[in-house]
């Protein structure tokens, strides 16, 4: 139980998320952090099991660097939401699910990119995305404020609003708001 919103913006990508992790009806921390940074130039934000999401994030973040070493060059953002889908996958495939589900989020050379994957290992591109308990609510602020022009600075404003609609309802989010904001790639040009 959880709400978390991904948004493309023209500068790049924010994430936005609650803080409350929740047992049923007893609320376990008030703390949780639930947007993993990969690095630089790419984020997760996490509904679902926190422990499952923890798990898939640090082998993705394993073997993304892994994989980078052998090719010389990094992942686009599209590749490593699809190793992380496949890492999700697998618990699937062997009777084993994790029970998440991820926004992925980040910027590459093609632009900034936001991408919604859950245990099934299918991926979604969006414009922008929700996930959890309070998404109904979260998608109703973001469906009536989000245009492709926004900003990163506009576009906190917009997952700030989206999530504070949702703890307003969802006895799953609250706690307070974090934010990540992550800028695109700046492109040298030399004359």
């Amino acid at each position: 139980m959880t709400t978390i919103v991904g948004i493309k913006t023209k500068e790049g990508v924010v994430l936005g998320s609650d803080k409350r992790a929740s047992k049923g009806f007893f609320i376990g921390s008030k703390i949780v952090q639930k947007i993993a940074k990969i690095d630089d130039t790419l984020a997760v934000a996490i509904a679902g099991q926190l422990s499952d999401a923890e798990y898939i994030i640090k082998v993705a973040k394993a073997e993304r660097r892994l994989m980078e070493l052998r090719r010389g060059f990094q992942l686009s953002v599209r590749e490593s939401t699809r190793l992380i889908a496949n890492i999700a996958y697998s618990g699937l495939r062997n009777y084993q699910p994790y029970y998440v589900e991820l926004l992925v989020a980040g910027v590459d050379t093609d632009g900034s990119h936001v991408y919604a994957a859950d245990m099934s290992g299918a991926i979604t591109e969006e414009e922008f995305a929700s996930s959890g308990s309070g998404s109904p609510m979260a998608y109703g602020v973001l469906e009536s404020l989000y245009n492709n022009e926004i900003t990163n600075e506009q576009a906190k404003e917009i997952a700030k609003k989206a999530v504070s609609a949702a703890m307003e309802r969802d006895p799953g989010s609250g706690n307070g708001i974090d934010l990540l904001a992550i800028s695109n790639l700046t492109k040298e040009v030399v004359a």
